[in-house]
């Protein structure tokens, strides 16, 4: 058995009978934490000081995405939602504070103060922040399994480009 420890990983023995006794490995470390390490909720913290808007980051060149920006701007009278390219500077840096590699532009995330949101979930929870009907319909799809909603969503990400096209630049 290993446990987790700052710093590392620890063997816990236990003694057993001679028949029984088992030889264990340590399966996995965790690497001690640096001084170098970047808290990257604090450091994007900023994005939420004046605006607390959730943003929705998006992959600036994929046309399937750019109107998906459109319609939700169209949709949103209320102006509740920011929108950040993935591939800005900015757009990276909410990636991070996400969970994610800073250039994984594979999904859609729906960045709020104290939570991130990808793939259907960010669709749904999107839906939720824009105009009638979609909450309504947000409301069932989430009733979906998850494994689902993003097999399905997956599908359609990994094809978009093909399907749909890309632009040379963000057009937003």
């Amino acid at each position: 058995m290993a446990l987790l420890v700052p710093g590392g990983c620890v063997r816990v023995g236990f003694s057993r009978p001679a028949h029984v006794r088992r030889r264990l490995t340590t399966f996995a470390t965790v690497s001690p934490t640096r001084g170098d390490r970047v808290d990257w909720v604090e450091a994007t913290s900023g994005f939420f000081e004046n605006d607390t808007r959730p943003i929705m980051l998006f992959d600036g060149v994929c046309n399937l995405c750019n109107g998906g920006v459109k319609f939700v701007r169209d949709n949103d009278r209320n102006r509740r939602i920011r929108f950040e390219a993935l591939q800005s500077e900015a757009g990276k840096k909410l990636l991070r504070r996400s969970g994610r590699a800073p250039d994984d532009i594979s999904s859609v995330v729906l960045v709020e103060q104290d939570r991130s949101f990808i793939k259907s979930e960010a669709v749904v929870k999107i839906m939720e922040y824009i105009d009638l009907p979609f909450p309504q319909l947000a409301f069932f799809l989430q009733f979906v399994p998850l494994f689902v909603r993003d097999f399905l969503y997956d599908n359609v990400a990994n094809n978009r480009y093909t399907i749909f096209g890309r632009s040379d630049a963000c057009e937003i």
